[in-house]
């Protein structure tokens, strides 16, 4: 692998707390993500917003305006991630599609390109820029846009089921399954436009356990126990 989209959940870097940040989860996957860089490979991030804002948790919020809310949440996570990662000796920036005034650059390609080349990781806040997307989406955009390998999706889960563990005991999990697969029986690996996506790009998918020790490194040197999503 030389290029990645790493895709993490606000509730990961929670913590387990379920809100805000835990430093030392934080610290956790940086110090991951570093023997990464160290190997070559060039690493993009996004994180999801959910330890702060989960959608539309009011009728009297408009959509929209809760999906922008959502962005926001995404940024903070990005920039506060990026700041922990720096701590530990890596240089980073994060990329919005939308202005934020000095906290972030604005995303193109060509820019993502030219801090990778400077061995930088690169964190991909504010979603899609649009409401109605998901950061799921917003993964996989990203991924495709800036031609990566692979999107690694460190999840609480350790791979792909055919049905919720968490309800039924005798749930089967996947070593590999197909794109085809995931959107035929709405596996929900992804949501259902990020999924065809990933279809008709032929992005490749690498579904792993965050709490696993040294889960990410193991994921990308094929050395790890999730599921791998392939694409024809």
């Amino acid at each position: 692998m030389k290029r990645i989209v790493l895709k993490l959940s606000g509730e990961a870097i929670s913590g387990g707390k379920g809100f805000g940040f835990d430093e030392a989860t934080v610290v956790g996957v940086a110090k991951q993500v570093k023997q990464i860089v160290e190997k070559g490979v060039e690493v993009g991030i996004v994180i999801g917003g959910g330890n702060f804002w989960r959608g539309r948790t009011s009728s009297t919020i408009d959509r929209p305006k809760a999906d922008q809310i959502g962005m926001l949440a995404t940024v903070m996570n990005c920039i506060y991630v990026s700041e922990i990662f720096r701590s530990q000796g890596m240089m980073t920036n994060v990329l919005t599609p939308f202005e934020c005034g000095s906290f972030t650059k604005l995303f193109s390609k060509d820019r993502a390109n030219k801090y990778f080349e400077k061995g930088m990781v690169v964190f991909f806040a504010g979603g899609t820029g649009h409401p109605y997307f998901s950061t799921d989406t917003g993964t996989t955009l990203r991924a495709v846009e800036i031609e990566a390998d692979g999107i690694y999706l460190a999840k609480a889960i350790d791979g792909v089921y055919d049905s919720d563990p968490k309800t039924n005991p005798d749930a089967k999990k996947y070593d590999t399954v197909s794109i085809e697969e995931v959107i035929e029986k709405k596996l929900a690996v992804v949501d259902m436009t990020a999924s065809v996506m990933c279809m008709e790009n032929h992005m490749p998918m690498y579904v792993f356990s965050l709490n696993e020790e040294n889960s990410i490194v193991n994921a990308v040197e094929g050395k790890f126990n999730g599921t791998i999503v392939t694409v024809s």
